[in-house]
């Protein structure tokens, strides 16, 4: 059963309109040579495409297996915000849903926070196109946020916490079994490191948590997606994407200043990101600090070799990092 979750193939409307789609501002540019010519047919940019949709289904599938994130007759609340990762969670899980070896609902919810100038139409409209189960639950949770928090200082910790509350309650009330959020694997690493630097913690986002009240059981599909891939299908899919008038208009927030980070070590070393993820799935609490997570107290002499035991003054090797440009030689 598991395979199906992580099938390659795509069904037969995806790839009808992939042939089909206006797509491609994004991949054209993605394709095209230095000189900004374009130097690719359509075929190629279709099997970009088909290419891109099979990663997202199969990253995504593959989240859901390994934390056992939805299971027969779960009520999933997909959290629509009307950015490009919630639209591309609730796309890829739609696919998904078709042929999963299960049977479960999917409900769309969106809390309009009364933002100035927010499209109230778009998700309602964009939303009864699919012709799915959706809510859109309507609270000024923005003049609180306004009113409560001075010019100048972060308003995401309050916002985050009205919207959770309110999140909570309706998915009491629409009988939610499993909240699903649309955080992918760079929120997750960036999450990692704002704690590090910031909190004094090793703690990341995790793909499957209870809820902090206790009554919820929080999912993100997305664990294992890059972000670049959910840009990537958003203007596939040209999603109406709806920019946030609050966190989305601070700058020099820390998480941004964390996301430029990782950003820059991306291109200075490709490859770094996906390190450091598989980092977050391989912890060895011996061989960190924390007298609650191993106890080093009552170590004792065991006689049997163990992989990860110490290696006294060796040092331990690794590989040297690929600089972009530049071909690095060990000597």
């Amino acid at each position: 059963m598991n395979a199906i979750w992580t099938d390659n193939e795509t069904d037969s409307d995806s790839v009808g309109r992939v042939s089909t789609c206006r797509d491609n501002v994004r991949l054209k540019s993605d394709l095209q040579s230095a000189d900004g010519h374009e130097t690719v047919h359509q075929p190629k940019i279709e099997r970009e495409i088909h290419k891109l949709e099979k990663r997202l289904c199969r990253q995504v599938g593959q989240a859901i297996i390994d934390f056992n994130m939805i299971e027969e007759g779960d009520r999933v609340m997909v959290c629509v915000s009307g950015g490009k990762d919630s639209y591309g969670l609730l796309d890829i899980l739609l696919k998904l849903q078709k042929r999963a070896p299960i049977n479960f609902e999917i409900i769309a919810v969106n809390l309009d926070q009364k933002q100035p100038g927010f499209p109230a139409h778009i998700l309602p409209e964009y939303l009864a196109k699919l012709g799915i189960e959706f809510h859109i639950e309507t609270q000024d949770t923005y003049s609180i946020v306004k009113k409560v928090v001075a010019e100048g200082k972060t308003m995401c910790s309050l916002c985050s916490r009205l919207r959770r509350g309110i999140l909570y309650r309706v998915a009491d009330e629409l009988k939610i079994t499993k909240i699903a959020l649309g955080h992918h694997r760079d929120d997750m690493l960036a999450t990692f490191f704002l704690n590090m630097f910031f909190g004094g913690k090793l703690k990341g986002m995790p793909p499957k948590l209870v809820s902090d009240d206790g009554g919820h059981i929080v999912i993100r599909p997305l664990a294992n997606v890059a972000e670049k891939d959910l840009t990537r299908w958003a203007a596939h899919r040209e999603f109406p994407i709806i920019p946030c008038s609050l966190c989305g208009s601070q700058e020099n927030l820390q998480r941004q200043l964390i996301g430029q980070m990782l950003r820059d070590w991306e291109k200075q070393y490709p490859g770094r990101t996906e390190t450091m993820f598989t980092a977050l799935q391989n912890v060895v609490p011996s061989h960190l600090m924390d007298v609650n997570r191993y106890d080093f107290k009552n170590i004792k002499i065991t006689g049997q070799a163990d992989v990860d035991g110490d290696k006294v003054f060796d040092e331990e090797a690794f590989p040297l990092p690929k600089v972009a440009g530049l071909q690095v030689v060990q000597l």
